[in-house]
């Protein structure tokens, strides 16, 4: 890979990246390029949403059957429109949307299929918290003019691409093509994302977790155990909870941590979605040296069976993730 300096533009970066493929079609940079100003144009409307009265519920429920805020519809709208004229996709999947996203007659398709959570965390809207778009890209296996279910129902390692963008105090798009992490911070001065974050890598221990201790006692009880034993006080563990995924697995990314969303009695299978939330953040927590799991498996082996198809997820330093699995298999370690 090139060598990149901080403040290298998106632009550059990809451009340089694609040169050293050889053989690359600049199908890949060119829907990067349309994810990044979809980007820009959410952010510039999150900055502003209490002023462009994009704050609170749009008054329906999406196919998950949770309530659609009036961002989460415009965030959704707004990646669709800039993917689908663009000619590099066959098809667009989204959390608001029940099944696949055709690509409209009037434009040329490609050799990508976009999957999409367009605004992560949209009930931390109201209050000013980090909220993210999470995406990732698979190359189609199928012929045809559009997509199918089978083009991105399979692992997590046959992904070509997955990133994120979280919007918080700035906005940063984080993405791996499977050869390293890197975050780039958008300069809302002239409107450029700007490398920012090199290399990140989710190495060495970590004693941070991010979880909703509210639901731990509906969790499996070796879970609760494995908890209770991180609070001694000579292990020095600190709780760093957001409450968006996205924000958590960023700020996690970025410190050093690990995630945890357990299954409970009412959310048996888990409550994160497998194909566009769980799969392109194990595809950079392992890009970046880290691990996911849902407990039993890498999240990356797992074959989603629906688009929505929900799971288990602990994610984030490889070291926690492996000591969680393991209390999950055998209890809690002894912290004597």
């Amino acid at each position: 890979m090139a060598h990149f300096e901080e403040g290298t533009t998106l632009d550059r970066f990809l451009l340089e990246t694609m040169r050293a493929h050889p053989g690359a079609t600049g199908q890949l940079v060119t829907l990067l390029k349309q994810v990044a100003l979809a980007g820009k144009l959410v952010s510039a409307r999150v900055q502003r949403a209490g002023l462009a009265g994009m704050l609170g519920a749009a008054g329906g429920m999406n196919i998950q059957g949770e309530f659609v805020q009036k961002l989460d519809i415009y965030a959704n709208e707004t990646f669709k429109r800039a993917l689908e004229h663009a000619g590099v996709c066959c098809m667009i999947v989204s959390e608001e949307e029940d099944g696949i996203v055709a690509i409209p007659e009037a434009f040329e398709v490609g050799e990508y299929c976009f999957s999409m959570d367009p605004l992560d965390g949209s009930s931390n809207i109201d209050t000013n918290a980090s909220i993210g778009t999470i995406f990732a890209v698979h190359r189609r296996c199928t012929d045809g003019r559009d997509g199918t279910a089978a083009d991105v129902l399979r692992r997590g390692r046959e992904l070509v691409c997955a990133g994120y963008i979280v919007y918080g105090a700035g906005t940063v798009l984080v993405l791996s093509t499977g050869e390293g992490v890197h975050g780039f911070t958008l300069d809302p001065s002239v409107g450029e994302f700007f490398l920012s974050h090199r290399d990140l890598r989710l190495s060495g221990p970590t004693r941070a977790y991010s979880c909703n201790e509210a639901y731990a006692a509906q969790w499996d009880p070796r879970l609760q155990a494995w908890l209770a034993s991180l609070k001694a006080p000579a292990l020095g563990w600190s709780a760093r909870y957001i409450g968006s995924l996205v924000g958590d697995f960023h700020r996690n990314l970025v410190k050093g941590g690990v995630f945890l969303y357990p299954p409970t009695p009412k959310a048996p299978k888990g409550k994160l979605r497998m194909l566009y939330e769980a799969q392109p953040l194990a595809f950079l927590a392992e890009a970046a040296g880290g691990a996911a799991s849902d407990g039993t498996a890498p999240i990356l082996d797992k074959v989603p069976a629906t688009l929505h198809e929900r799971t288990p997820l602990y994610i984030g330093n490889a070291d926690a993730v492996a000591e969680i699995v393991a209390a999950l298999r055998d209890g809690a370690p002894s912290r004597a």
